[in-house]
């Protein structure tokens, strides 16, 4: 018998391709489903996006491009991210990946193995933990908590900080909770880091846009005393709609200090995914440097939604939804209901036709709570939320019954 590293049965999932995949199945069976589980924007990548990669292909871009990206690509990040941010970063620090997730996996690459601790948010993203356990090293979850409006709390997150700590990963705006963490929490943690050189830091912010209510996205970039050991994770398919293009980049530290970090990772690119391909990469400086109104109308609608949805959640029974105030998330808690939540929502699936996302799937804080993505239609919202109160009543009547 052939015999694989245990490292790969340490690999967990993201269960949002699974409950894709369940309800894509249901639905070829005849089954009207109504999908909140993926996080995927319902728009159309903007025409001249696309139009840019027709271009870039007609114009014979066929071959391979540099491991990290197009120095116009690169160089485009750069004014983006001076304009959202207010910092000035050179392209040199710059790198381009197939999506958001490869800097997740080179970054926790780099610092995890066995021994080490990496501290990473839960509820949060599944891949955090899912790659930690891969290296070997100890995932220590960040709590990230309802009664802190789904923020990370500094003292909490430095109180977890050891001499064994490699790496601390953040995320805000975040998924699953759509929780922003304000900026004087973000100042209390970097102050606290301060004391911690040895620790690097991945911040998450893909959904940098993406917040409601006055609440402002802070990048960590903004803060001089961690950019040498700061990797910043962001990328096109959230913002304009581009999930399937698989377009991320990353900025990493290049300076003395921190100059083997973005090495590292121009090597890993030459081993293991060579290169971004040409067109998606004209595609991304499209996106960047061409009109962002789209990118308006939709965040419009998310907010539009977002309403929708959390008042829609609060008149069921048993569940209850602070608002989110980023991302495109909701992320209720149902503990009122009596239900564990990965059950009611496989029930909510088979019997109900709706698709969300069970809490735990996000981390081992997640229980109590589901979520729901409202990157889709207001109708088909609010025929969600109407078929999860039925289910919910239908339920609750034949427990009445049987006693």
């Amino acid at each position: 018998m052939i015999h694989t590293i245990p490292a790969f049965d340490r690999l967990g999932e993201e269960n949002a391709f699974a409950v894709l995949a369940r309800a894509t199945a249901l639905a070829e069976k005849g089954r009207d489903i109504v999908n909140l589980g993926i996080g995927q924007p319902d728009f159309r990548t903007p025409a001249h996006i696309v139009e840019a990669a027709i271009k870039a292909l007609r114009d014979g871009h066929h071959g391979y491009t540099p491991a990290t990206g197009l120095l116009a690509t690169r160089e485009a990040v750069a004014r983006r991210t001076l304009t959202t941010t207010g910092i000035e970063v050179s392209p040199d620090n710059v790198m381009i990946l197939p999506g958001g997730k490869p800097t997740m996996f080179a970054a926790i690459l780099m610092f995890g193995e066995p021994g080490t601790d990496i501290l990473y948010p839960d509820p949060g993203f599944p891949i955090y933990r899912s790659m930690i356990e891969f290296t070997g090293a100890r995932p220590v979850p960040v709590p990230i908590r309802e009664e802190n409006g789904f923020a990370f709390s500094a003292e909490e997150t430095l109180a977890l900080i050891t001499p064994a700590t490699r790496l601390l990963i953040l995320n805000s705006p975040a998924n699953p909770t759509g929780g922003v963490t304000p900026r004087a929490e973000i100042e209390k943690l970097v102050k606290g880091l301060e004391k911690h050189p040895h620790v690097a830091i991945l911040s998450d912010e893909i959904y940098d846009v993406m917040t409601y209510d006055g609440a402002a996205h802070t990048s960590l970039l903004q803060f001089p005393a961690i950019r040498d050991r700061l990797i910043v994770l962001n990328g096109w398919s959230k913002t304009w709609a581009m999930t399937g293009w698989r377009m991320g980049w990353s900025i990493w530290p290049n300076g003395e200090k921190g100059a083997h970090l973005y090495d590292k990772v121009r090597k890993l690119a030459v081993n293991c995914w060579s290169c971004v391909n040409a067109p998606s990469q004209y595609a991304g400086i499209a996106a960047i440097d061409g009109p962002q109104d789209e990118v308006t109308v939709m965040m419009k609608a998310f907010d539009r939604r977002r309403r929708l949805v959390v008042e829609g959640l609060n008149t069921l029974p048993g569940i209850s939804c602070i608002t989110p105030k980023g991302a495109f998330y909701a992320f209720p808690n149902i503990s009122g209901t009596g239900w564990a939540a990965k059950k009611l929502a496989s029930a909510l699936l088979e019997q109900a036709g709706v698709a969300l996302i069970g809490g735990p799937d996000f981390g081992v804080l997640g229980e109590g709570y589901m979520r729901l993505s409202y990157a889709n239609s207001e109708e088909n919202i609010l025929r969600a939320l109407e078929r999860i109160g039925d289910f919910l009543a239908a339920n609750a009547k034949r427990q009445q019954d049987t006693k």
